[in-house]
């Protein structure tokens, strides 16, 4: 018994501090996605990018050749890693390995890949703007509008991801399945809800792709991280016509729910005024 209670711990402490890292490597790519992009400069004039060099210049630069390369590697090495450890045969093995501790080493090495990006990342300098906001007054409340929007849109993407259960996604709800006894908690959901999460892991495609591409300047660099980003989510995601019609029927449940609530409520306060 003790030795079990030992292992218990043990998977908690380890699912904790995997939750902890998540979470501040959650803030720190909210800061290189959004932040720093739009307040590099609040005036839209970023010193980013060289605009009075030609195109044909800027792309025979040892330099802006040398950033790009690096940075296509880090994102390669990034999707490599999140696709590999996803992939059937791999996701086994780990499975047969680590236990309930499987789902936690995916996200734990997932956000090391990302730290990874963040850290080693090369701006590119030495090129033009393929956009830049740069004449009143619209260089100033187009930052404005583009933060409210980012803001917007993380605020959406952590609504959604609560109710996709977060706990299960970031492995928490495994290890204390495990210590339970209650095996893994993806087979207690419906089979609509498993078959949903197959196909769409990471329910947040519109919100990072607004993220993503909106901004007061674009810059070389951060064109290849949107499109290559865009591009594996759109091929991630298998979406079919039997999982729309759950998400709807999901939907409609809840709006029902609600308004029964709401009808109940009304109820009850018309019966207390009388």
């Amino acid at each position: 018994m003790a030795s079990v209670t030992i292992r218990g711990w043990a998977l908690w402490t380890v699912s904790l501090l995997n939750f902890a890292f998540v979470s501040i490597s959650g803030a720190d790519f909210i800061r290189f996605i959004s932040f720093r992009a739009i307040y590099h400069n609040i005036t839209g004039e970023t010193t980013l990018c060289q605009d009075s060099i030609p195109w044909s210049v800027a792309l025979q630069d040892s330099s802006v050749l040398g950033s790009l390369v690096v940075d296509l590697g880090l994102l390669a090495f990034f999707i490599t890693q999140h696709s590999l450890l996803a992939w059937s045969p791999v996701k086994q093995a780990l499975q047969s390995v680590l236990g309930a501790l499987n789902r936690t080493a995916y996200c734990f090495t997932t956000v090391l890949a990302l730290q990874i990006l963040m850290r080693y990342w090369q701006p590119v300098t030495g090129a033009p703007c393929l956009w830049s906001v740069r004449h009143a007054p619209w260089s100033i409340w187009f930052p404005l509008l583009c933060f409210s929007l980012h803001f917007l849109c993380w605020a959406i993407i952590c609504s959604i991801l609560m109710i996709f259960d977060y706990p299960e996604l970031l492995g928490i709800k495994q290890v204390y399945y495990s210590c339970l006894g209650l095996g893994d908690p993806l087979s207690h959901k419906s089979p609509g809800a498993q078959r949903l999460l197959s196909h769409l892991r990471h329910p947040v495609c519109v919100e990072l792709g607004v993220v993503l591409w909106l901004l007061p300047a674009l810059s070389l660099d951060r064109l290849l991280l949107a499109a290559t980003l865009s591009t594996y989510l759109a091929l991630a995601h298998s979406l079919d016509k039997q999982d729309v019609s759950y998400l709807c029927v999901q939907l409609n449940s809840k709006l029902q729910l609600f308004a029964e609530l709401h009808h109940g409520s009304s109820v009850a306060s018309d019966h207390k005024d009388r």
